[in-house]
């Protein structure tokens, strides 16, 4: 079976990940999505990686489920298609929790499923050409695996239009409804979403991660001066501002 998810690794820790089924535009199917939870599960756990960066192969970002896995699986029970939407769920909750910084590089379209990775990302940047839909709604289905994801970038309200119409969205209002936080001209892409990854790498890779749980809401707000202090007597907090005051760079900046 083909590899349909390339990872690569560099030397300052960004862990670039592909979806590779161009001729399927990136299309889900059970492989893909089962290449992604265990892919994530494996950068969670490796402690050289810093950042990762989320992509797809040739002019699509993914454009969802793939059809032909899916009319496979309408002739499925209840209890098989059950067993299916699950894989999917704990793919997402496993990239969602995911504790490295995740930032999507969205190169074209991105349509159903794949809006819910893009939601799950810290950072999400696309190129003009992107196009997005909600689209579950035209097939007599809804967007339910991804919904808490979708409507936690995109707000209730925007949800609640886009849910139900399955419309087309440039990536202009892409980014002003929050999904996307930059749109940039597509040979631009690269060198944007490299920049933002290179302010990810100035934090404190243990302080990148305090971030992460104080914007999802995972840290108690009674709680809250005892993770500051916590973290400031803390070897990186003590790195960090001794780094600062010393006007040098940190150790965990590589050069």
């Amino acid at each position: 079976m083909p590899d349909t998810l390339l990872s690569q690794t560099d030397n300052l820790g960004v862990c670039t990940l592909t979806l590779n089924r161009p001729q399927r535009h990136n299309a889900f199917d059970n492989h893909l999505i089962e290449q992604l939870r265990t892919k994530f599960d494996e950068v969670d756990q490796d402690a050289s990686v810093r950042v990762v960066v989320l992509t797809g192969a040739g002019k699509s970002f993914s454009s969802g489920a793939d059809l032909e896995w899916m009319r496979g699986m309408a002739g499925y029970d209840e209890a098989a298609n059950r067993k299916d939407a699950q894989q999917l769920a704990d793919m997402l909750q496993t990239f969602n929790d995911l504790s490295k910084p995740k930032v999507a590089a969205v190169n074209g379209v991105a349509f159903a499923g794949a809006i819910g990775l893009i939601a799950c990302c810290d950072i999400a940047i696309a190129n003009r050409r992107a196009a997005f839909a909600l689209t579950e709604v035209r097939l007599g289905l809804a967007p339910a695996v991804i919904s808490p994801y979708v409507i936690a970038a995109i707000g209730t309200r925007q949800a609640r239009r886009f849910f139900l119409t399955g419309e087309r969205i440039n990536a202009d209002e892409a980014q002003r409804i929050g999904l996307v936080h930059q749109v940039v001209d597509e040979d631009a892409l690269a060198e944007a979403v490299n920049r933002q990854v290179e302010f990810i790498l100035h934090g404190g890779p243990n302080a990148l991660k305090e971030c992460k749980r104080l914007a999802a809401g995972l840290v108690k707000r009674e709680d809250i001066p005892a993770l500051i202090a916590r973290m400031r007597v803390s070897s990186e907090g003590q790195e960090g501002m001794a780094a600062f005051f010393d006007k040098r760079k940190p150790d965990w900046i590589k050069s």
